[in-house]
């Protein structure tokens, strides 16, 4: 994933600009956006880059989140203008939700932005539930938060 750490920034960024969230309090600013693969490279953390023909058009992760127990959260789920309505929002989500599970998670969190309705619509159309604000919210500037139980792998017999 290194060699992908520009382009995923720069997925991200316009993403967010033109959603009108280019601005202090969301993704855009994170210190470490340029350099998502060192964030990642953690056996607790997991991402997934999308490509399309050698070239970045989406990614999705998920990390560790304190707000509850046993909880990761979703992070940094964007597409490019290219690929969107064709499932992809839905197949990086599964994704990502069997990696946590994977890792032992059982609780899925996220937050977004009310200027993200397709986004928000494939969260709640997966089961996402919204809830209040946690307390330990990171991105000040989101104002929709998600939560969903993932249930645990079954043993094989």
């Amino acid at each position: 994933m290194p060699g992908h750490d520009a382009a995923l920034a720069g997925l991200i960024r316009a993403n967010l600009k033109a959603y009108h969230l280019d601005i202090p309090g969301t993704a855009y600013y994170d210190e470490g956006l340029d350099h998502l693969s060192d964030y990642y490279a953690h056996p607790d953390r997991a991402y997934c880059v999308l490509l399309d023909d050698g070239r970045v058009v989406g990614g999705a992760g998920c990390a560790e989140f304190p707000g509850f127990p046993r909880c990761c959260e979703l992070q940094k789920l964007y597409l490019d203008d290219s690929v969107k309505g064709h499932g992809y929002g839905y197949d990086l989500l599964a994704y990502i939700e069997a990696r946590a599970r994977e890792m032992g998670y059982r609780q899925i969190y996220l937050e977004t932005h009310t200027n993200l309705q397709a986004a928000i619509h494939i969260y709640e159309k997966t089961g996402y539930r919204e809830i209040p604000r946690p307390d330990c919210v990171v991105h000040s500037t989101m104002d929709r938060f998600y939560l969903k139980g993932l249930k645990p792998l079954k043993a094989c017999s």
